[in-house]
């Protein structure tokens, strides 16, 4: 598809069209036969925010994956969990830890200035400095950096002093942490220490635009600003106007696309996949309804708990948990509640999905797939 010449009027897709194309680039309508490290650098990294989501992201998507491939990734430092887009840990590559943390270090900015009271007498630059020595010289955890930096600024609050820290500095959490079956408390260096080298330019607004158009478009600008924690991006996208697809939704909002990106029919098949907390295909648009029915938006919260969610027909129609005992019997049991009443042919569907789940992430002697409560 060509962009659209000036003063045409723009398509309007539906939402089981913006469902088709999303879920087809988040490689959700088809496992895809790719590594971990090409899946993460595809998908822009993975919501990192518990220690197992990248591990059941990565198994709903890709076919023959295996845990422990992205576990060995991050221990020999090819991929690394960090604090980027949305302010919230995501588990990158090497090369977009180095380039994306950059790009969004004014909402880390913003971030801090929200701790400005707490900060009575910090300067930022020797705090900075005074931080990078501590980590460097070995891996620290939040309370060791407290513990370091309040006797300098005694008149600052110490939590407040270690959230400066990781405001300022592009830290890591180094291994154990999130390490398959392993994992470990949380410890920090920078990314230029633990990766070996320095940190780039950061990527360019305009590539960061075609990438998140290439895994989440068609999309509007508040929707990139969405996913991205960012403001003031609609310059980016003017000047890109030119080399883009342009389309509206059914509101009228207009959005924005790769020419050449996959825009499936809207009535393609999407299997059921189960997807964990705070899965990025959940969070990375300012309107979630082209993968999230209205009447379900909040049925996968309580306060501030999220829970895996399936999806059925590509969009969000239920909860599961993933249970597992060891002792003298190793069993594993998949638990779906579902939403609504789903058909005979989708309840079969799921509880394979949920069975394929299983061997992936818990390779147990007795497995089993059941419906029951998950949000008790």
């Amino acid at each position: 598809m060509t962009p659209r010449t000036r003063n045409a009027p723009a398509p309007t897709l539906g939402v089981r069209a913006l469902n088709r194309a999303t879920l087809a680039r988040q490689l959700l309508l088809r496992r895809a036969a790719l590594g971990a490290e090409e899946a993460v650098a595809r998908l822009v990294g993975l919501q990192a925010q518990n220690t197992r989501p990248p591990y059941h992201a990565l198994a709903a998507r890709l076919d023959g994956f295996r845990p422990e491939a992205l576990s060995e990734l991050m221990e020999r430092r090819a991929v690394a969990r960090i604090v980027t887009l949305r302010s919230t840990l995501h588990t990158h590559t090497a090369d977009d830890v180095l380039s994306l943390r950059p790009l969004v270090q004014p909402a880390r900015e913003r971030e801090l200035n929200a701790f400005r009271a707490r900060l009575t007498g910090v300067d930022r630059d020797r705090l900075a400095r005074t931080a990078r020595e501590l980590v460097e010289e070995r891996p620290r955890t939040p309370a060791e950096l407290r513990e370091h930096l309040a006797p300098l600024w005694p008149d600052a609050d110490p939590a407040a002093l270690s959230v400066a820290a990781r405001c300022l500095l592009p830290l890591v959490q180094v291994t154990p942490r999130g390490l398959w079956e392993r994992s470990g408390q949380v410890a920090l260096t920078t990314a230029e220490h633990w990766f070996g080298r320095p940190s780039g330019e950061p990527v360019a607004p305009e590539t960061a635009v075609r990438r998140y158009l290439a895994v989440f478009g068609p999309a509007s600008v508040k929707d990139m600003q969405t996913w991205a924690g960012l403001t003031r991006l609609r310059p980016v996208f003017e000047a890109l106007r030119p080399e883009l697809a342009a389309f509206r939704d059914e509101r009228g909002t207009e959005l924005f696309d790769l020419p050449d990106a996959p825009r499936p029919d809207a009535d393609e098949d999407a299997p059921p996949r189960l997807l964990p907390e705070f899965d990025n295909l959940l969070l990375s648009h300012a309107d979630r309804t082209r993968v999230v029915p209205p009447a379900y938006k909040d049925r996968t919260w309580r306060v501030n708990q999220s829970f895996p969610a399936f999806l059925l027909d590509g969009f969000v129609a239920g909860v599961w948990k993933l249970e597992r005992s060891t002792g003298k019997a190793d069993r594993a049991a998949v638990v779906l509640e579902p939403f609504g009443a789903p058909t005979r042919a989708q309840r079969t569907a799921l509880v394979e999905e949920a069975g394929r789940t299983l061997e992936v992430l818990a390779a147990a002697a007795d497995p089993d797939v059941r419906f029951g409560a998950v949000i008790g």
